[in-house]
């Protein structure tokens, strides 16, 4: 796992580099409070979240399949839309 921190106003890069090449999944939270995980209401998140590849939102988290970046030798840019649910 590898983690940063970046300011919550407006967009932001990050960047990630030394991982071999690969399949991979990202997977971002908006830490409003910062206690370093995900609230939740009834299984609901009350903090921002987004995912690779913005997958369509069902019950639950979405697959790995759905959220699958393949990395290669060259630079890969992903665009992540965070969702607010509550």
């Amino acid at each position: 796992m590898i983690r940063r921190t970046v300011p919550a106003a407006g967009a932001a890069l990050i960047r990630i580099g030394g991982v071999p090449p690969g399949d991979y999944a990202l997977s971002l939270i908006h830490d409003e409070n910062g206690n370093g995980r995900l609230d939740t209401f009834l299984g609901i998140p009350r903090e921002g979240f987004g995912f690779s590849r913005n997958p369509r939102l069902r019950m639950g988290p979405p697959h790995f399949e759905e959220c699958r970046v393949t990395i290669g030798q060259e630079t890969s840019r992903q665009t992540i839309a965070m969702k607010y649910l509550l």
